[in-house]
């Protein structure tokens, strides 16, 4: 088979693409190294859909930022995704933060960011009265919100599937050679042929794009660390509160997440290693600090877990979203850090303007579904709407995970349906099973047996994220 366009990279950029491709009559696969979806850059955020005004006016940044959180709202709701427009604030401490606020809110002005206001002291006090009390003013930006990442990814991957796209995991690919009529791609899985490519590749995508260009661009890992507090902290503030920006990005932040936590991070630090995800004491201490540098009162004893992230930061300064020069038909979508999450959905948009441009045939399928039907969540519901549902499927009625109420049900659900979960995170992205205080301490078990029976496999072959991360070396004699 050759396909139409192969989507390298099952991130939310990658993710988002391949779901936009999925609308035409196309043969579309999509292709991800990893056991999962979103195992990159898009596990491990800030979760943030920026509102835009930090991006510099006139790049690429700056225009998909602002689309994509235009675009939001119609993707999470038709993926049935949770998204809340909370709003965000830069504080400022000193007259030269007052001066940079200034600057902010010019430039976001200039990128067609509404409803942006400078408060004074009162005003930003009357919003969030947990800030500190030496704040001199804020950059509000009512556009900004909080949104799950890798549920977003997951959704999409999903949908596209439903729309006839082909998910290949485990699918790592190892070179790309330029062939009449397209590319042949040597994967782990053996060859693929498409008659176009997009990239998609995260921190690797540099390295897949020299196969077919040669160096062009360079991505440089950049770490982050984050503290998750439990939900008693997740009411501390109402907005995401920000620092004034730095030049290695937006700075520590504190932040609501849609699912009640509070988020504390990142740092920014550059590494060479593109799979370091260690996670330090001196970069926990950083978030403490100037964390409660904003938000005096958080109660960083009940942080549940500390994790990292890396963001492919790219030598251009910008997004690299563009045709290659060298062999038509093979499209880069790299360099996507921050603001990527939020520009993802107009990437996917500017992606398929690229592919057009590049001869690809883009005619409207005309049975097109773009809505994905949510996974249920037991612990939102009231107990009349529980006791019908266990009364349909028992399996509802056996909580697996106590922490976050979480029910046999939804595990199941989420292993069955299309892109479904094959290894405990993967139920644990979709679930919220093993995200609680205990962090899995007693669920896991009961998730290892439940993927074994559904999956049907020995509990033993049950892995945490795929090869090399078995949970078990065997039954107990």
């Amino acid at each position: 088979m050759i396909f139409d366009v192969a989507v390298i990279g099952a991130g939310v950029t990658g993710a988002l693409t391949a779901r936009e491709l999925s609308r035409f009559d196309l043969k579309i696969c999509l292709l991800e190294r990893e056991a999962d979806v979103a195992m990159g850059t898009t596990k491990a955020n800030s979760a943030i859909v920026h509102a835009g005004y930090d991006a510099k006016y006139g790049t690429l940044k700056g225009k998909l930022n602002v689309r994509g959180n235009v675009l939001m709202d119609q993707v999470t709701r038709e993926l049935g995704v949770p998204f809340k427009r909370i709003g965000s604030l830069v504080l400022a401490f000193s007259d030269q933060d007052l001066l940079t606020l200034r600057k902010l809110y010019e430039n976001g002005v200039k990128n067609g960011v509404p409803g942006l206001k400078l408060l004074d002291r009162h005003q930003v006090m009357q919003m969030e009265p947990n800030v500190s009390k030496k704040v001199k003013g804020a950059l509000h930006a009512p556009t900004a919100g909080i949104v799950c990442p890798y549920e977003l990814a997951a959704g999409a991957v999903e949908n596209a599937v439903k729309n006839g796209t082909e998910l290949k995991l485990e699918c790592q690919v190892q070179d790309i050679k330029k062939i009449e009529g397209g590319f042949v791609l040597a994967t782990s899985q053996g060859d693929i042929k498409a008659r176009f490519v997009v990239n998609a590749a995260g921190l690797y995508a540099d390295l897949l794009s020299a196969m077919v260009n040669g160096p062009e661009f360079q991505i440089r890992p950049r770490k982050g660390e984050y503290l998750l507090l439990d939900k008693s902290q997740g009411n501390v503030v109402n907005s995401v509160i920000f620092m004034p920006p730095t030049e290695k990005g937006k700075g520590i932040l504190v932040t609501p997440t849609v699912d009640g936590n509070l988020l504390a991070g990142p740092t920014a630090v550059d590494v060479s290693d593109r799979e370091d995800l260690s996670v330090t004491s001196s970069g926990m201490n950083q978030i403490i600090k100037r964390a409660k540098q904003m938000v005096p009162d958080i109660q960083f004893r009940d942080v549940v877990t500390s994790f990292a992230g890396l963001r492919a930061t790219p030598d251009t300064g910008d997004f690299v979203i563009e045709a290659s020069r060298k062999a038509k038909g093979f499209i880069n979508a790299a360099g996507i850090e921050s603001p990527g999450l939020t520009a993802a959905p107009a990437i996917a948009e500017y992606v398929l303007d690229l592919l057009r441009q590049q001869g690809l045939e883009l005619k409207p399928k005309t049975d097109f579904n773009p809505v994905r039907k949510p996974l249920l969540r037991f612990s939102e519901m009231s107990d009349k709407e529980r006791e019908e549902l266990i009364r349909s499927n028992p399996m509802y009625g056996n909580i697996v995970c106590r922490c976050e109420t979480v029910t046999e049900g939804e595990i199941v659900e989420s292993i069955r349906r299309p892109a479904g979960a094959r290894n405990l995170d993967a139920v644990k992205r979709r679930t919220r099973a093993g995200m609680g205080r205990c962090q899995g301490g007693f669920c896991t078990p009961r998730l290892v047996a439940i993927l074994a029976r559904e999956l049907g496999i020995p509990a033993e072959e049950v892995t945490k994220k795929g090869k090399g991360s078995k949970i078990l070396m065997g039954e107990k004699v």
